[in-house]
């Protein structure tokens, strides 16, 4: 008697598919950009590599090894067949738990862009998925169905072909995000970009936030602006974000800290100045808790090994 394929017996022709066409164009530990605007591919020969970053809104796949990512007080385990979305900026912290370089870790990451989520939304109406949850987590992962694998597949492979990207790439990156909407993760997306729901608001606050990092914080302003309670902005930021304003603020200073000494070469004394601190020794100790070595300690390695520790936080 014949049974039907499931659902990831039906993905994994296509996942290898994709393994293949990663490795081709990752060839070696790194982050990689590609010929197709905003999609990156990210490779680890090894478990283990634990870096912070930020994460934009994006869509990510999965292609082979694991992950976790640490979001304040929420892990997501990360495997397989499976996409994780960011609806907003998070900082995070992400480790690879299984690489090795004959089945290196292999991810690819596609920006998005909120105002072609919006519009999607608008077309679609009522034809999108609800969800009871007023104000859901910023980053989710769910399985990855056949719809958004092949499409994915479909974009990588314009590679192959550069003379269609410019026609080609627009169409298939919206089908991604489309197929995001109409999926399980909908809901969550479209909280996003629904004016007056928690979750815009919420991203309003955050864009806000990132614009004045290095000034004080003053959340009676931010809940002002969008016309919330300082309760409930403060509740629905942290269901959000996981952590805190003041958590979220900090962390966005000690990243930005971290480039203008790695790209710009200052000091950290002059770094934590321009990122809103006011003493050098507590940018020290918070930097030290956040990254795991002081400031110059820590800026050395990524000097020495600066593609390696991007990898995990990709």
């Amino acid at each position: 008697m014949n049974h039907a394929a499931s659902p990831a017996d039906a993905c994994l022709p296509m996942c290898s598919a994709l393994v293949d066409l990663v490795k081709n164009y990752a060839p070696e530990e790194g982050v990689f950009d590609t010929a197709i605007p905003g999609v990156q591919f990210v490779r680890a020969d090894a478990p283990g590599l634990c870096a912070a970053g930020v994460y934009e809104p994006a869509i990510y796949l999965l292609v082979q090894g694991e992950k976790t990512v640490i979001l304040g007080d929420r892990e997501i385990y990360y495997r397989p067949l499976t996409y994780m979305v960011t609806a907003v900026d998070l900082p995070v912290t992400g480790t690879v738990m299984s690489a090795s370089e004959d089945k290196p870790f292999l991810a690819i990451k596609m920006a998005v862009d909120t105002h072609e989520v919006a519009d999607l939304v608008l077309k679609l109406g009522d034809e999108l998925p609800t969800k009871n949850s007023a104000c859901p987590c910023g980053l989710s992962s769910a399985p990855v169905d056949y719809g958004i694998l092949d499409t994915m597949v479909r974009l990588v492979m314009l590679l192959k072909t550069p003379q269609h990207l410019p026609v080609l790439e627009p169409l298939i990156k919206r089908e991604i995000i489309y197929r995001a909407l109409v999926g399980e993760m909908g809901a969550q997306m479209r909280n996003f970009v629904k004016p007056d729901s928690h979750g815009h608001r919420i991203s309003r606050v955050i864009a806000q936030i990132k614009q004045r990092y290095a000034e004080p914080l003053r959340v009676a302003e931010l809940a002002e602006t969008v016309n919330m309670s300082e309760s409930t902005l403060y509740h629905a930021f942290k269901e959000v974000t996981r952590m805190s304003p003041v958590q979220y603020q900090k962390k966005l200073r000690l990243h930005e800290a971290r480039k203008l000494m790695l790209l710009e070469g200052l000091e950290a004394s002059t770094a934590s100045y321009k990122v809103g601190y006011e003493s050098p020794s507590h940018f020290s100790r918070e930097y030290s808790r956040m990254f795991g070595s002081p400031p110059r300690t820590d800026v050395a390695k990524l000097r020495r090994g600066e593609r390696n520790l991007a990898v995990a936080a990709s």
